[in-house]
Parts: C-alpha cells; structure tokens; sequence
C-alpha cells in the first residue's frame, strides 16, 4: 500500500499548508482529499509535488506492506 504520510511532514517542514498549495500551486482539492484519503494519484501529480516541494519522491510517498 502507497502511504502519503511523507507528504504531510514534507509539507509541515517547508511551511506550506494545503490551502497555499490548492491557491497558489494550483493543485486540485480532489488531489488534496484523494490523498487524505490514502487514494492514488498519478505520476504527473507526484512530479508536480517534487517541483513545489523541492523534494524527492521518498518525500511524498512510501510503500508500506
């Protein structure tokens, strides 16, 4: 299972909140609550985080059993 918990310490320690993300990045809220929700979302969208975030992918999810 693909877990978003990275994502939420990510976002926490770059100081942005949702909102920022949905307003200023232009990021869809059903991404937001598809994610919440511990749902997938695509590749493009990951990438997308890793542009925002100035992160790697382990900083947006992980795989756990």
């Amino acid at each position: 299972m693909i877990s978003y918990a990275p994502f939420w310490q990510t976002l926490k320690e770059k100081g942005i909140s949702t909102y920022a993300l949905i307003h200023q990045y232009n990021i869809s809220s059903a991404t937001i609550d598809r994610m919440k929700k511990g749902n997938g979302i695509s590749t493009a969208k990951i990438d997308d985080f890793c542009e925002i975030l100035d992160c790697r992918v382990e900083d947006i999810i992980r795989y756990e059993k």
